[in-house]
């Protein structure tokens, strides 16, 4: 998962004392994934000047490339929220070339106990936000105390908002728990497993695609026949990342009448993290209760 880095050295040896506010005296934060960013502009709301890293839904995420832009921004930031578990590593290697006491970094996996992970993409496990929400809102507090009911008030708005997520995750399990699927990557596995789905896909055919590595013939073999023998009620692939592989896959997908549904690396930029979770859930269950397939949710 390691992300190119192609900085300049002058790029990288920003001023350590840069401005933490914003044009109009926000406090500036920086969501390293546009999903976190999301969360940092809903509970910061007037008082922060949100940048988000990568924000591209568009684009593979594996190929992103920091420019000088992102340097100034990272060294300007106060706050800034980051994946971890390697899955954003050129992070680490911005925030130490603009050092910074005063910074604060919210690692989600340091949050969430995972500093490693086979599977990275934290952000679809549906306990997460919440628990990012309730971070760093404690830190905007300290920040700015000034403001803190305005960002109390804020948290509380989104943690009511992120119940019809977890409602809505809970009325799928009930409904499809056991029900296998097979998917490209595990970008979406954690809210799979949440919605009580079986993943039928071997692990190692996952990583092997999310890490660029050819799969063995043998797991290739393995997924085409979970499509073409019908094992499976739905194919869900990386909307952003195409190899000759996964789209032979999507193709045999389409061609056996399996349900196929797009899953997301990078938020839409016309969704919320909230929305865009309940769209990734009903085109789910649509794949599974019409064999209806979602092809885009942007």
């Amino acid at each position: 998962m390691a992300l190119a880095l192609t900085l300049s050295v002058s790029a990288l040896t920003l001023a350590g004392c840069a401005p933490t506010r914003g044009p109009s005296g926000a406090i500036e934060v920086v969501g390293a994934e546009v999903q976190y960013g999301d969360v940092l502009a809903q509970i910061g709301g007037a008082y922060v000047h949100v940048t988000s890293i990568m924000n591209n839904p568009n684009t593979d995420p594996h190929n992103f490339g920091a420019t000088p832009g992102v340097a100034r921004s990272i060294a300007a930031a106060r706050l800034i929220v980051q994946n971890g578990a390697g899955y954003d590593s050129f992070m680490n290697q911005l925030e130490a070339a603009s050092a910074n006491s005063s910074r604060v970094v919210i690692s989600v996996a340091a949050l969430r106990h995972q500093t490693a992970a086979a599977n990275p993409h934290f952000w679809y496990d549906p306990a997460t936000m919440p628990m990012v929400a309730t971070a760093l809102t404690g830190d905007l507090v300290r920040i700015a105390p000034a403001h803190a009911a305005y960002f109390r008030a804020r948290e509380t708005t989104f943690l009511r908002e992120w119940r019809a997520v977890t409602a809505a995750v809970a009325s799928a399990r009930a409904q499809f728990a056991g029900r296998r699927v097979a998917t490209t990557e595990p970008v979406g596995d954690y809210l799979l497993s949440a919605m009580g789905l079986t993943i039928a896909t071997p692990f190692r055919f996952q990583a092997d695609v999310m890490n660029g590595i050819d799969p063995s013939p043998q797991d290739i073999v393995t997924q085409q026949r979970l499509l073409t023998g019908h094992a499976v009620g739905a194919l869900c692939y990386n909307a952003q990342v195409t190899s000759p592989v996964t789209q032979s896959l999507v193709d045999l997908a389409a061609a056996n009448h399996v349900a196929l549904v797009a899953i997301y690396e990078t938020m839409p930029r016309s969704l919320h993290v909230q929305s865009w979770m309940l769209a990734e859930i009903a085109a789910v269950r649509d794949a599974l209760a019409h064999g209806t397939s979602t092809r885009s949710i942007a």
